[in-house]
């Protein structure tokens, strides 16, 4: 069925993004393969997905940089500037995109068709390492850890290229069918896994899993720790505070801390685990491997936690 459908909705959405502000202009420059940019990775992998062969996606954050907090250089801003295709993630994700003059013709807000399901969360303004200060707009980013989240983006990229003839139309038609049926079955395998895990209340290191916590029923709070860095000593203070506040058995890592810190954790009653947002390329596996590791070890954690 999915096959049958995938064609008339990428026809139908080219004929509006075509329509739209976003995709006025010329036609793609002659060149050898047309250059797609993607402000974080898991739309560079649905763009691969969707493209193949046919163009050349490319994430430009350097590797261990988070893309929430990258600030681009000069060159940086010329190589994204000359692309074919950019996109976007949306839903606050990346705000350097609006210090910064980019071409409106060739930008791509991968998430506006569903920026109704977007979760509105706290303004707070704090600092990452060398980032500097930063705000958190007041809506959750991550919006790719929900599957289906993650198949609308998917199918507005193929729109967009088609709109814009990026690639072939029944390539793209072939990508996207076959994208949208890996997503579906991610879905459901991230469903079946984490449907025990529902009854746990857990607590995330930072505020990155809102989708994934709405999508699979789960209760998650959250911490402001820098990724991957032991927490000091008011910081496990408080996250002591607030497993007595939720009655938290779960502490979820977006990055491996080092082992004192899963000591120091574990010994205050917590299970350990880490599951990459990513936002960057995962450590291990590409988007839905890595998704489905890391949902198999929080359910894995969540049986595992010590019992109230």
């Amino acid at each position: 069925m999915r096959k049958l459908t995938v064609a008339g909705v990428v026809r139908s959405l080219a004929m509006a993004v075509a329509a739209s502000v976003f995709f006025v202009g010329s036609d793609v420059a002659a060149q050898d393969k047309p250059r797609v940019m993607a402000v974080n990775y898991p739309l560079q992998y649905f763009a691969k997905r969707v493209f193949g062969d046919s163009a050349e996606v490319v994430f430009p954050v350097p590797a261990g940089v988070d893309p929430s907090f990258w600030r681009p250089s000069i060159a940086d801003i010329s190589q994204v500037q000359g692309a074919d295709l950019i996109l976007l993630n949306g839903a606050g994700f990346a705000t350097w995109v609006d210090r910064v003059s980019l071409p409106r013709s060739r930008l791509v807000n991968t998430s506006r068709a569903v920026s109704d399901r977007f979760i509105v969360t706290e303004t707070i303004t704090h600092s990452h390492g060398d980032g500097g200060e930063h705000s958190h707009e007041g809506v959750a980013s991550y919006t790719w850890l929900d599957p289906t989240m993650a198949s609308a983006q998917a199918t507005a990229i193929a729109a967009a290229a088609a709109a814009r003839g990026i690639a072939p139309a029944e390539a793209i038609e072939a990508g996207l069918s076959a994208l949208l049926s890996d997503l579906d079955a991610l879905d459901a395998l991230v469903r079946a896994a984490l449907e025990p895990a529902q009854g746990v209340a857990m607590i995330a290191t930072h505020p990155r899993y809102q989708y994934l916590a709405a999508r699979y029923g789960l209760t998650i709070d959250a911490l402001q720790w820098e990724a991957g860095v032991a927490p000091t000593a008011a910081e496990l203070s408080g996250l002591s505070a607030l497993m007595a506040q939720t009655g938290a058995r779960v502490l979820i890592w977006e990055a491996a801390p080092p082992q004192a810190a899963f000591d120091a954790v574990a010994a205050i009653g917590l299970r350990n685990v880490v599951f990459e947002p990513m936002a960057k390329t995962p450590s291990a596996g590409d988007y839905p491997a890595a998704f489905a590791a890391a949902a198999n070890a929080l359910a894995d954690a969540a049986a595992e936690a010590p019992a109230d």
